[in-house]
């Protein structure tokens, strides 16, 4: 009898260590149609089931820290090297990244304690209005303060992760009162008040509202490649300017991955990060969201390649993180709401 019961405690205390041999639980920030299909993928290679969450970067944040050690995710994937430091400053992440995952993705696209890695890159890029700006007008983001650009410039709000970082990258460069005095420059250029998203910037400059705005490049890219004639319209009215190109380069960020501190499938969930750095992987985000591969090798889509070769900016991108809070205090003083 005593013999039976020691079987059936060990047989029971086991039960869930194997369970979790087979699953990765993932909460991603990412909508879901644009990284199912790679975790089934993932599933149908290795036989590991992902178990999937979906919602907004913030919501996911504070989920993580609410539940603490008890939490079921074992990676998180977000947008903004932004939020991927606000994770890692919640102490929601733990050093997960490998020597392979270092060789194959640049030190400046992912977190320099190893918490984090990039997955794919955009550019924080112009957009200009066909038939009232020349490209030779335009050179650089701090340009965007000029007197001509006066009452011309569309961007989103201050509250957006996409300018605090942008701002932040400014900080790194320029150092804070000169940036102070770019964004001062910059709102008083604005051509109305911010609001709407990315793609909102695009439909004012092709509605006249403005001539030039500042968005991220897949944000384009989905426009141009969407199903809404509306969209694809409003697309067509714009063309891309890279700015910065004598210098530093375009600003850079990048959609990132980590390994959550309460991970109870760490080694699937290595698995699983090695597996969307791979070339196939890569190469379907850049089809499919018309996102820059991490990847040198991986190709790009038809879409980006149309916009041409551009020098991007190599700053570390830990540095948006470390310099948030100075980039939204600098963009509360100016009055960018």
């Amino acid at each position: 009898m005593k013999k039976s019961w020691i079987t059936l405690l060990i047989f029971t205390l086991s039960m869930p260590v194997y369970a979790a041999l087979d699953e990765v639980n993932v909460y991603s920030a990412r909508k879901e149609q644009l990284i199912k299909p790679l975790l089934t993928d993932f599933t149908r290679q290795t036989g590991i089931k992902v178990n999937l969450v979906t919602s907004k970067a913030d919501a996911l944040l504070k989920r993580l820290e609410s539940e603490g050690l008890n939490s079921p995710a074992d990676i998180l994937i977000t947008t903004d090297a932004g939020r991927l430091h606000r994770a890692k400053a919640a102490n929601v992440l733990q050093p997960s990244l490998n020597d392979n995952m270092k060789k194959l993705v640049p030190a400046h696209l992912r977190d320099a304690d190893g918490y984090w890695i990039g997955l794919t890159t955009r550019s924080r890029m112009m957009v200009y209005a066909k038939d009232r700006v020349q490209a030779s007008e335009l050179s650089t983001y701090e340009d965007l303060t000029d007197p001509k650009w006066k009452k011309r410039i569309c961007i989103r709000s201050s509250n957006n992760i996409y300018n605090q970082s942008l701002v932040a990258s400014m900080i790194a460069h320029k150092g804070e009162s000169e940036t102070a005095r770019w964004v001062e420059g910059l709102v008083n250029n604005m051509a109305r008040k911010p609001k709407g998203g990315d793609r909102d910037q695009v439909k004012a400059v092709a509605a006249g509202q403005c001539d030039i705005a500042v968005v991220n490049t897949y944000y384009l890219g989905q426009m141009i490649n969407s199903n809404d004639p509306k969209e694809v319209a409003a697309a067509n009215q714009v063309s891309v300017f890279w700015p910065n190109q004598s210098d530093r380069g375009a600003h850079i960020n990048v959609s990132g991955i980590a390994v959550t501190k309460a991970a109870k499938n760490k080694e699937n969930a290595i698995k699983l990060m090695e597996f969307l750095l791979s070339k196939e992987s890569q190469t379907w985000y850049a089809e499919t969201n018309n996102e820059y591969p991490v990847l040198a090798d991986a190709p790009w889509s038809d879409t980006l390649k149309t916009w041409g070769e551009f020098h991007g900016d190599g700053l570390n991108l830990t540095k948006l993180g470390d310099l948030n809070t100075q980039a939204i205090r600098i963009m509360d003083r100016a009055g960018w709401r």
